[in-house]
């Protein structure tokens, strides 16, 4: 198992950048959650099996078809987000 959460920066926001991750990641059977921040980023995090976290992140690099990544940043985390995929308040 592996937790990872990513920033992801560029034109993320209104063009159904959370929803779509939200999709996906549920595909993918992870736990975590997907959130827009103030400063026009969108953050998330993944958990679940390594193959299917790392497939999720090479999705975000390209995002839903109107969106625009420019840079996706990636950490190490130890938060345990619990069962499910979800989508959180902006922060």
């Amino acid at each position: 198992m592996t937790c990872v959460r990513v920033v992801v920066h560029g034109r993320v926001q209104g063009v159904w950048f959370r929803g779509w991750t939200l999709d996906e990641a549920r595909a993918l059977g992870l736990n975590g959650w997907v959130r827009n921040r103030r400063d026009g980023t969108v953050e998330a995090l993944f958990q679940g099996p390594d193959l299917a976290v790392a497939s999720m992140i090479e999705a975000c690099r390209n995002g839903p078809p109107a969106a625009k990544v420019i840079e996706l940043e990636e950490f190490p985390s130890s938060e345990t987000p619990g069962p499910g995929f979800h989508q959180r308040p902006s922060v």
